[in-house]
């Protein structure tokens, strides 16, 4: 078994897509250190000549994965050396693809990258009302937003909100549950006229204390005790009010956004989305 092997991402877009897949199927065997790269955009055969040189000389003989999202077979063929593992992730599908359908596909680089305006649109007005509805913030105009993400402090209602806005293209605001709102156990006026948007972030209190430790070290916020009991507090205020929660302990941002999308059943129309 190898205790460490190079990766590398190759695509003629963006290289979003290769690298998801790549790392969704590297990460089940988490006793291999993968060390990775990402070469996005990579058209000419030119460029193919020169990466693939730079990964041999690197490789040392140790058989590299090389993952590749490339369409021009000219191109994608550079890659397929026998001194790497290669894995080919357009090819094999694309070519049952077109069996199935009965047609040919249009194998153009980054096609299913490019947006329409009203898409566009769209996705700009979802990231810019996130970002001005953050922590808290203009409250006033949550009867606008898709989803309200609840949370105590560091929970990760931030990064989860953005994703959901830049990703997804869902409006998407975050409220802060502070000790005014926690000690009494209630919400705010703004949040009981639209709990159906409303979806809570809960951790374990170790992994909580674990974050606010990094930024406030050896601080009263920090202390387990503390997470323990904001927490409990906060879990009681979603019970009461009939508020879906989700945990954030040990899950990645993509994997609480998509949760959250399922608990509050949102139009799927959204989701398809593309990056």
């Amino acid at each position: 078994m190898w205790n460490s092997k190079d990766v590398y991402y190759i695509s003629d877009s963006t290289g979003i897509l290769v690298t998801n897949l790549g790392q969704a199927l590297t990460c089940q065997f988490p006793e291999i250190n993968f060390v990775e790269e990402s070469y996005p955009f990579v058209r000419t055969i030119s460029q193919a000549k020169e990466i693939i040189k730079a990964i041999l000389k690197r490789s040392g003989g140790r058989r590299p994965l090389v993952f590749i999202s490339i369409l021009d077979p000219d191109v994608r063929n550079i890659f397929d050396n026998p001194e790497v593992e290669f894995f080919d992730i357009f090819s094999s599908l694309l070519d049952e693809l077109e069996l199935s359908l009965e047609t040919k596909a249009l194998r153009v680089p980054g096609f299913s990258h490019h947006m329409d305006g009203m898409e566009m649109g769209r996705r700009v007005e979802a990231i810019h009302y996130s970002l001005e509805h953050d922590d808290g913030t203009k409250s006033y105009e949550y009867n606008e937003a898709d989803i309200i993400i609840l949370g105590v402090s560091r929970a990760g209602k931030t990064p989860v909100s953005v994703y959901l806005a830049t990703q997804m293209g869902y409006k998407a605001a975050n409220f802060p549950l502070t000790s005014e709102y926690l000690n009494q156990y209630k919400l705010p006026a703004e949040l009981k006229a639209v709990t159906k948007r409303l979806v809570g972030l809960t951790t374990s209190p170790e992994f909580l204390s674990s974050v606010r430790g990094k930024r406030y070290p050896a601080s009263k916020y920090a202390k387990i005790s503390t997470c323990r009991e904001e927490i409990q507090q906060a879990e009681e205020i979603y019970r009461r009010n009939k508020i879906p929660s989700i945990s954030s302990s040990g899950k990645s941002i993509e994997e609480i956004a998509t949760q959250i999308c399922q608990v509050i059943d949102l139009p799927k129309k959204k989701l398809m989305l593309r990056p």
